[in-house]
């Protein structure tokens, strides 16, 4: 078994960089494994949103606030149009450098290679492409389309933390609500589905692809 420091139980400090097309993937994808995370010691974050609108930016500044209370972090917002990443992509690059410049993490969250939106296929294409040999774990995002995987890395969730996942999700994203997939049960769902997969504990967890790990 690979042993990442970072993600060993009781351990302390570590830099984590999240990415996030928009304004609630970061929380959906992974708000479960952040909360697990922000409990240790001496954690120094980095939570990137590259698409906005002024009110949705409220909401995800307000929601990274409550994943990361108590934890050194820097919380960015950009403003790209949704839908659009593929025709911006030069400005989202210079952004990614930027980014590599300032802050070099020991674990890196960011969309699935895989994902059939456009806008997290770009993020997660330019953090492969940004990071040569970082730990980078994707997240993934319930859709319409039925892109899900078959993931290789899990991270259990006790029940609690899941629940409070989803009631920070419901709570700051409020701009989401008319969606019929932004729902408490679907949220629950998936995580149930993925610890079937690894004999979880509480029965919940969190799914991620690891293309690639050194031992």
């Amino acid at each position: 078994m690979l042993t990442v420091p970072i993600l060993q139980e009781g351990g302390s400090g570590g830099r984590v960089l999240l990415l996030g097309a928009h304004p609630d993937d970061i929380e959906i994808g992974c708000g479960g494994t952040v909360l697990r995370l922000v409990e240790r010691r001496g954690l120094e974050v980095r939570w990137v949103v590259f698409s906005s609108t002024p009110e949705r930016a409220v909401e995800a500044r307000a929601s990274a606030a409550d994943f990361l209370q108590g934890v050194q972090a820097t919380v960015t917002v950009h403003d790209h149009r949704d839908g659009y990443f593929p025709w911006a992509g030069a400005a989202i690059k210079e952004q990614f450098e930027a980014i590599k410049r300032e802050f070099v993490p020991d674990l890196i969250f960011t969309h699935y290679r895989h994902d059939l939106h456009q806008d997290h296929r770009l993020v997660s294409e330019l953090t492969w492409n940004t990071w040569r040999n970082h730990f980078i774990l994707e997240y993934e995002i319930p859709k319409f389309d039925g892109d899900f995987g078959s993931p290789n890395f899990f991270s259990a969730l006790p029940a609690a933390t899941l629940e409070h996942k989803i009631s920070l999700v419901l709570r700051h994203f409020a701009t989401q609500a008319g969606k019929r997939w932004f729902t408490a049960d679907l949220f629950r769902a998936v995580a149930r589905i993925r610890g079937m997969e690894c004999a979880a504990d509480e029965t919940f967890a969190e799914a991620f692809y690891c293309r690639k790990a050194v031992f």
